[in-house]
């Protein structure tokens, strides 16, 4: 089975949940979001595979939350799914990806579930 990781070298617990998966003997292919975010598509997929909603999965400490006034905005599924491709700072990292199966990296030891 095929690991993907969307990952931030500069984030220590995206870091850590790629040190994990490397201890456990799985090499993943990395993705750098930031420089090669999810298309539409994969964001959907990853949001289903979730089972969550794309505010959900936004980092809302980040000045671009506050700036585009996401919290008040009435904005659809697909609207935000497009402003996390576009900004894509405002994804949860890191997330992980086994197959059908998808967990974020917070805390690292969430990826463990995927190794059974």
């Amino acid at each position: 089975m095929e690991f993907v990781i969307y990952h931030n070298p500069k984030c220590s617990k995206s870091r850590a949940t790629l040190q994990l998966l490397q201890d456990n003997g799985i090499s993943p292919q990395v993705i750098h979001y930031l420089n090669t975010p999810p298309d539409h598509q994969q964001l959907d997929s990853i949001l289903r595979g979730l089972e969550i909603e794309p505010s959900e999965l936004m980092r809302k400490g980040e000045p671009e939350y506050s700036e585009l006034d996401i919290a008040n905005s009435a904005l659809g599924r697909d609207q935000l799914i497009e402003i996390m491709i576009a900004n894509p700072r405002l994804i949860e990292r890191p997330i992980v990806v086994a197959g059908d199966r998808i967990v974020i990296g917070r805390p690292p030891e969430n990826v463990l579930e995927l190794l059974n």
